[in-house]
């Protein structure tokens, strides 16, 4: 959500252009700061700015993106597997990548490709899994003996490059067997997405052809203590993006399913905010995330931005009015910016407010990265929202006697 000044904005951000009571009325209520997902200047990735968010050390304890996504896509991953968070990608005949996202491939048709692709066979003794899960996005998950997390992407993350041919990151038999693995894997997806129907179609109706898999993120499950644990509390996740669910499963919290919910700017807004009111009632914490304001950054779509923080505002607006301000914590902030003019995650800090009883209120007034900077929290780091959340709850420890 948080972003760059630009031109077209009058060099505003799109917080500072929405229309957005509800976040100016926790900014006033409340208060304010600007944070650091990981470190100054550091661009977060998504599962690293949530780890951080729960409270962890995403420094020491990341453990790569492939394993968050596969378990919140309900995939489970055992000792000694290996997942890949992917994309379906549109490339030439020279594997020129034309689109990463393959024009946002609807979901129907991206199961009926994943579909496809799982009856791939392999020479070697090593089984997959590969499932799709928004739109573009899908999760691969490589079982057998003798495999390694030390091994390339094949994703070049920009257009106009080639796909990446899978490398071992280090010298081990292991890693040399996983790369063959995946290469080998890679060009029979590629094979089977060239001739599919689906992409057929696509190609008729001038859309972009899925027609490969490009891999990223080779990792396995981070080895953390959960939320109950450290604080003995019940958590809940409200969230439709499987990489955000995988990182609050692993940090032990229910996961909600929303009807409507899809990770996408049409998703059901309303429907997740009266998830969370509903959560509320049974746990001591929820977390509420909303995927789509990255998306339209990464698409460079700034009226779709602005507007995608006017319908979070009136989520905000609704957990407002149905939730107990007297014995209730509500925080908003941002996992990480993502700019409109590059498209990519930037390590520019993201504002945060806090607001609820006894609170230190401030004089902040409303809810932007400029304004928020001038607040009594001043610049944090991810990993201080848990902690400052939880002592206001009552359920830190002293430290010291």
């Amino acid at each position: 959500m948080a972003d760059r000044p630009i031109k077209e904005l009058d060099w505003k951000t799109p917080l500072e252009v929405a229309h957005k009571p509800s976040f100016n009325q926790i900014a006033k209520t409340g208060i304010c700061g600007i944070m650091d997902l990981i470190a100054p200047g550091i661009p977060p990735g998504s599962d690293t700015a949530s780890l951080a968010l729960l409270g962890y050390d995403a420094i020491k304890v990341y453990s790569g993106r492939g394993a968050l996504e596969a378990i919140g896509s309900n995939i489970k991953v055992l000792p000694g597997n290996v997942a890949f968070r992917c994309n379906f990608a549109s490339v030439n005949k020279e594997l020129v990548v034309l689109d990463r996202r393959a024009g946002r491939i609807a979901n129907e048709d991206a199961a009926k490709l994943a579909k496809s692709l799982q009856k791939v066979k392999l020479k070697s003794s090593v089984e997959f899994l590969f499932k799709n899960t928004i739109q573009h996005r899908a999760v691969l998950v490589l079982r057998g003996k003798k495999l390694s997390i030390a091994v390339s992407d094949s994703d070049p993350e920009q257009t106009g490059s080639k796909v990446l041919e899978v490398k071992p990151l280090d010298e081990s038999p292991e890693a040399t067997f996983t790369a063959d693995v995946l290469n080998d894997l890679l060009l029979k997806f590629h094979d089977v997405l060239e001739k599919h129907p689906v992409n057929k179609d696509r190609v008729r109706r001038g859309l972009p052809p899925a027609n490969i898999v490009l891999c990223r993120g080779a990792g396995t499950i981070p080895k953390i203590k959960s939320l109950p644990e450290i604080y003995g509390i019940k958590a809940s996740c409200i969230a439709a993006a499987s990489l955000v669910k995988g990182v609050c499963k692993a940090a032990g919290m229910k996961l909600i399913s929303v009807d409507g919910a899809t990770g996408t700017p049409q998703t059901d807004f309303m429907a997740k905010a009266k998830a969370t009111v509903e959560a509320l009632k049974t746990c001591d914490l929820a977390f509420l995330h909303v995927k789509a304001t990255d998306a339209a950054s990464h698409d460079g779509n700034i009226k779709q931005k602005i507007k995608i923080i006017e319908k979070i505002d009136q989520m905000i607006d609704y957990i407002l009015k149905n939730t107990d301000s007297a014995s209730t914590y509500l925080a908003v902030t941002s996992d990480h910016t993502t700019s409109l003019l590059t498209g990519n995650h930037e390590g520019d800090p993201v504002p945060i407010a806090i607001t609820g009883p006894y609170i230190r209120k401030d004089d902040v007034e409303k809810f932007d990265e400029r304004s928020c900077a001038k607040g009594g929290l001043s610049r944090i780091r991810g990993m201080d929202v848990m902690p400052i959340l939880m002592d206001l709850l009552g359920k830190s420890k002293k430290f010291g006697t």
